[in-house]
């Protein structure tokens, strides 16, 4: 057994982003500013894209992603059980009806023959989430998005580096949200990015984020600025801080040597399991695999224990666990809201049950996955 536990994560900071965040804070600019602008530019151009707005969260960038899109009260938004509550919350917040299908029984992605058999007259958006870095088939959907007249807002909270047919997420012409929240690809600690399709809507979310007001504090504060302002619509405060985007920004710089290694490790991570009853996450055809999550599911059909029984032999042999994800159905608010069940959707059931994400970060060793390997087929067992 490990003498030491092993987390399920640990974001991979260090000197250079102490350094970094050290160096904003000196600056006497610590909100919105010129970093910022940064990395915004720096996702902009890896994306290939007009416009990424650095944003608070995710989250963020999904509720204003939704009001952009002119979805309200009266629409319907199609989306997955199979996520985490903010995904589903937002489309609450802005007066909307979720619509949610089941998923993929190998990847854990929106089933896109139930998206196109749930749209109805009332249907204004579909809410993809790239579960665990795999990619939803941007191509398919996009078309569906092109046939309904729909606006696809896609969650891609997993999936910063994920490709489909060589094209990466947040360039297919759709609202995308990012998360560099701490256990994220890239991390600031908290915040996000959206990416937005064209100049004015994106200047309409940056008011929009920012109180709606027609300046931010670089406009108005820094050299040259200028003090007056309007308010354009009631807006939020959801914008990001130099001292994030500080963070971000060397994170940026590491990005690429850091999915080499989580693609590494995942690769390590298949080749030890092939003897385990266990079934390693489904890479298809013509995906590139962002690696945000290594999920696993357990063949309980030859197994005495249960799921949970097995991540708490795995605690006691030092290894830390998460699971990806309570289906929204298993939750109060919106059992009593909209009625759903947890057997509305079985195949979103059946993955739940079986699921459990294992330990991938890039500072951890083969050595650390050799450790989760072992504890695992100690756990599994009688």
């Amino acid at each position: 057994m490990r003498p030491t536990f092993l987390p399920y994560n640990q974001p991979e900071v260090g000197e250079d982003e102490w350094r970094a965040v050290g160096e904003a804070i000196m600056s006497r600019w610590i909100t919105r500013g010129r970093l910022t602008q940064q990395l915004e530019e720096a996702l902009a151009d890896y994306l290939g894209v007009p416009e990424v707005v650095g944003l608070s969260s995710c989250t963020a960038g999904l509720h204003l992603a939704l009001m952009a899109a002119g979805v309200g009260p009266g629409d319907e938004v199609i989306s997955t059980p199979m996520t985490f509550a903010a995904s589903i919350n937002v489309i609450d917040q802005v007066g909307a009806k979720p619509v949610l299908v089941d998923v993929d029984e190998d990847t854990g992605n929106l089933n896109l023959d139930l998206v196109e058999q749930a749209i109805t007259r009332r249907t204004k958006a579909v809410l993809p989430v790239h579960y665990g870095g795999h990619s939803v088939d941007l191509v398919r959907l996009n078309r569906i998005r092109d046939r309904w007249g729909l606006a696809i807002i896609e969650d891609a909270a997993h999936a910063l580096g994920s490709r489909h047919d060589g094209h990466l997420v947040g360039s297919s012409g759709n609202l995308t949200a990012f998360s560099f929240y701490a256990t994220k690809n890239l991390t600031t600690g908290e915040g996000g990015a959206l990416v937005v399709p064209d100049a004015a809507m994106a200047e309409r979310i940056r008011a929009l984020s920012l109180h709606g007001l027609s300046r931010n504090a670089w406009n108005r504060y820094s050299e040259g600025g200028d003090w007056r302002y309007d308010v354009m619509a009631p807006g939020y405060k959801y914008n990001m801080t130099d001292i994030e985007a500080a963070m971000g920004l060397t994170q940026w710089a590491k990005f690429e040597a850091m999915q080499q290694k989580r693609a590494q490790l995942a690769s390590h991570y298949q080749q030890r399991l092939r003897l385990l009853p266990v079934v390693v996450p489904a890479v298809r055809p013509g995906f590139d695999h962002a690696w945000h999550l290594f999920p696993i599911h357990l063949r309980l059909d030859v197994m005495s224990k249960t799921r949970d029984q097995v991540i708490e032999e795995l605690r006691r042999r030092n290894i830390g666990t998460a699971v990806h994800f309570i289906p929204i159905p298993h939750f109060t608010y919106y059992q009593r809201r909209y009625g759903f069940k947890p057997n509305d959707f079985p195949h979103a059931e059946t993955f739940y049950a079986s699921e459990i994400s294992l330990p991938l970060y890039p500072s951890m060793s083969f050595e650390d996955v050799d450790d989760v390997v072992d504890a695992l087929a100690e756990s599994v067992g009688d």
